[in-house]
């Protein structure tokens, strides 16, 4: 199956720091993730976005 590519947004300033793959018919909810935010200069919660997926060929 083809896996779809999302961005992962920083919680705390809202920032999109992270672009990773998943298949969606294995995992239905959203990825949360600690790492690290270049704009807070931490590590923070980054949630998966819906709204800025990008498909893959």
């Amino acid at each position: 199956m083809p896996s779809e590519k999302f961005v992962f947004q920083c919680k705390e300033c809202k920032s999109s720091n992270y672009v990773t793959a998943k298949n969606r018919q294995n995992v239905r909810d959203r990825l949360t993730r600690k790492k690290f935010c270049r704009t807070c200069g931490r590590h923070t919660e980054h949630s998966e976005t819906r709204n800025k997926t990008i498909q893959s060929k």
